[in-house]
């Protein structure tokens, strides 16, 4: 019995070994871990909207005071959700102040100027975005050749948009000429003088009729230059540049004569004692009755004593007119738009681009240009008519007779700014000298070898 017993108890210890046995083997072998699934790279967020960014500008018509732009801003704002805070420059000290803006790393984000300074300078300099991508294949055809030509550094970079352009040119006293006998020397119709002996006919008879001086080289300064600039050009024939924009090239044999020929003229003074500013106000109180710095802005309203568009302060008309040449005029232009600082800021650089857009290519592109005072670059923008915005403004659109004679814009050539001071220091010597064409022709040399850097 005791063996059976025994027998019973190791037959249920083998049955109890294979059991677990067979509970061992169905385990699964112990496996490496796998590693956990890396998340996905999260995409980097798009920068937020900006809201708010600068604006600072030069006085371009309505452009240069608040009422204007405030009215501008408000609608801007409440069309896109994006203040704009405006900063009003003067030219006397406009350039320093962006300058050491720029330097202390707190330029506007927006600037509205010319292509001098916003692609010859500031663009030049690596300073502004390269906003190339704001115009299409339309704003390419609607844009007038010269404006767009003169806001792109190269095909491919552009550091300007344009919204406005002028014809700069010259006034004369209407009444005094036609108390002198002297109209039948202009082509009332076009603004035009018949010939370049027609325009010295009509100013000696101006000079006897009166007794002093008709007009005056002024060169005390920069301000203004336009004008004796496109006065020396047109009048013999010469250029101030090269078609490149590489060279300065008034050294030559045609601007030598006019020269000579505005200091042998007795009706024309060189004076080294005023500048274009001081010109129009001698022009408009009657010392002179020929101003070369004229353009729309003065021919609207001639002096702050607002006595009316068009007329000096005794009540006389004043006639724009494009300068003397035997030629087709080229007549300097005036072209302001927009820029935008490279600030690092890609919100805020998109924010600007929305502004440039809305402003100078749209529905509301009609009421920038009309508070310039100027004339749209562009006929039409994003459909929007505005070829007769003037229609109602007789000045305005009599003024529309010079915008086809705009000249080449040279001022986008190298060194632009030391080529300025030496353009007026050359008048100068010029005026000082004896005024033989030795005499001119050395003062002329020294100065343009400047000007090209020699």
């Amino acid at each position: 019995m005791k063996k059976f017993i025994a027998l019973l108890l190791a037959l249920a210890m083998v049955m109890s070994l294979a059991a677990c046995s067979v509970e061992k083997a169905e385990e699964p072998a112990p496996t490496q871990a796998a590693a956990p699934e890396a998340a996905p790279e999260a995409a980097p967020e798009a920068p937020a909207a900006a809201t708010e960014i600068t604006l600072w500008t030069y006085p371009i018509g309505g452009w240069g005071t608040q009422e204007t732009v405030d009215a501008l801003m408000a609608q801007f704002k409440a069309d896109t959700g994006i203040k704009v805070t405006v900063e009003y420059l003067t030219y006397a000290d406009g350039d320093d102040k962006v300058n050491t803006a720029i330097e202390g790393n707190a330029a506007p984000d927006l600037i509205m100027e010319g292509p001098e300074r916003l692609v010859a300078n500031w663009g030049a300099k690596g300073k502004m975005v390269n906003i190339a991508d704001l115009y299409d294949d339309t704003d390419k055809a609607e844009i007038n050749a010269a404006a767009l030509a003169a806001c792109f550094a190269d095909e491919a970079t552009a550091y300007e948009y344009p919204l406005v352009m002028t014809a700069h040119c010259m006034g004369i006293n209407k009444t005094v000429f036609e108390a002198a006998g002297a109209m039948e020397h202009i082509d009332e119709a076009t603004h035009t003088w018949k010939s370049v002996a027609d325009f010295e006919a009509a100013i000696a008879k101006v000079y006897a009729h009166t007794g002093s001086t008709v007009g005056a080289v002024y060169c005390v300064g920069q301000g203004g230059d336009q004008g004796t600039r496109a006065l020396v050009n047109n009048l013999k024939g010469g250029t101030f540049t090269n078609p490149e924009h590489t060279e300065y090239t008034w050294g030559s044999e045609e601007n030598i004569a006019a020269l000579k020929a505005l200091y042998d003229n007795p009706a024309i003074a060189y004076d080294p004692g005023i500048a274009g500013g001081d010109e129009i106000a001698l022009f408009y109180n009657g010392t002179l009755n020929v101003a070369f710095c004229w353009n729309i802005a003065q021919q609207l309203n001639p002096n702050t004593a607002n006595t009316g568009a068009g007329k000096t302060l005794n009540g006389d008309d004043i006639m724009f007119m494009a300068f003397p040449s035997d030629t087709t005029p080229a007549l300097q232009g005036g072209i302001w738009g927009f820029g935008i600082f490279d600030n690092g800021n890609a919100a805020k650089i998109d924010a600007a681009k929305t502004f440039i857009k809305y402003f100078c290519d749209s529905a509301a592109t009609a009421d920038a240009v009309k508070a310039a005072s100027y004339f749209a670059v562009r006929d039409t923008a994003e459909g929007a008519d505005l070829s007769n915005i003037w229609a109602d403004n007789a000045i305005m659109a009599e003024y529309n007779v010079l915008m086809p004679l705009l000249g080449d814009y040279y001022q986008v050539t190298t060194g632009w700014a030391e080529a300025r001071t030496a353009w007026w220091n050359m008048l100068q010597q010029v005026g000082a000298s004896d005024g033989s064409v030795e005499a001119i022709q050395a003062a002329v040399d020294t100065y343009v070898n400047q000007a090209n850097g020699k």
